[in-house]
């Protein structure tokens, strides 16, 4: 994989934007990057595309863009003049594809029946498109596809939106998801991009699903965890819940003395703590990863963050932790 594409795996979400006006161009970028998602991809449906994307990299040299809807080696070429990081094409053009790989230029080409990922596979690519995804049976019709095409991950694009967004991610297929909801034409054409920038922190937001999940109090030096805990599960008339460092009574955590946390902890979940650190560390946001728990996968599952807020430690745990 593409360390470009690697990096589109860990943004989750790529809008995909048309731009008819030049000028529209650097203020869609920056209401983007101020959403927390400072990706796209810029369709070539447009005669301003290549423009489009020289100016969003100019005043934002630290975006990740790519140039969609390339039909063919002289955009290929357009787009890579102009700074695009990454190609996807809509369908698999062998053409198209070839002049990429002779380039060693990244390309994700648009695939929706077998006979397009076993193209794919032959010219040795690891990551297409699923387009246009709900229109193709959608997450079912990936999930059928990746049995046999094991070797492949897929970026739905087409119809995806914050009602399904997140039943796509969950498979682990799949690296990122294409989408348009936080950039809708009507908002770009009226400027109004306050708006967009709001959209796509919601997106961000909807994504990573960080959710209070508990809160956690330090026994004093003189009691252990479950004497304290016994207290609290007869005031609450709640069972006690032992765990192998601690005593939980509902969503109570009873730690040992001198456990992290002036005044304790605050415990929170997210869908994707691997996104969730990578989108919060980029907020200046910094992690403990001497606290880091994982999986028998090697993936992250607990983290605690580095600083105290309101004199509380704060962790964040992946959905799936008990």
């Amino acid at each position: 994989m593409y360390p470009v594409v690697e990096k589109l795996a860990k943004f989750g979400i790529v809008p995909v934007i048309k731009i008819e006006n030049l000028e529209d161009a650097v203020p869609l970028a920056k209401a983007l990057c101020q959403g927390g998602l400072p990706v796209a991809e810029v369709t070539f449906r447009t005669d301003c595309a290549a423009e489009a994307i020289k100016a969003m990299k100019q005043a934002c040299p630290d975006m990740l863009i790519g140039a969609g809807t390339v039909l063919n080696a002289a955009q290929v070429d357009e787009a890579i003049k102009a700074g695009s990081e990454f190609i996807i094409s809509p369908g698999f053009n062998p053409n198209t594809v070839t002049y990429c790989i002779e380039k060693n230029y990244p390309i994700i080409p648009g695939t929706s029946c077998p006979s397009d990922m076993e193209k794919a596979i032959e010219f040795g690519l690891d990551v297409v498109k699923f387009f246009p995804a709900e229109a193709s049976g959608g997450l079912k019709s990936i999930k059928a596809m990746s049995a046999p095409y094991g070797q492949l991950k897929f970026m739905p694009t087409g119809g995806i939106n914050p009602d399904n967004l997140n039943s796509y991610l969950d498979f682990e297929k799949i690296i990122a998801c294409g989408g348009t909801w936080m950039v809708p034409d009507t908002l770009v054409k009226e400027k109004r991009f306050d708006e967009i920038a709001e959209l796509t922190r919601a997106a961000v937001r909807k994504m990573l699903n960080i959710q209070f999940d508990h809160v956690g109090i330090n026994s004093p030096k003189d009691q252990s965890s479950s004497q304290v805990a016994h207290h609290f599960s007869q005031f609450l008339g709640a069972p006690l819940d032992p765990k192998p460092a601690s005593v939980f009574v509902d969503r109570l955590e009873v730690m040992p003395a001198g456990s992290p946390g002036k005044n304790g902890h605050l415990g929170f979940k997210t869908d994707d703590l691997q996104r969730a650190i990578f989108f919060l560390e980029n907020a200046g946001y910094t992690f403990n990863y001497d606290t880091v728990r994982k999986n028998e996968l090697g993936q992250i599952t607990f983290i605690y963050l580095k600083e105290e807020i309101g004199g509380m430690a704060c962790h964040l745990m992946d959905k799936q932790v008990k």
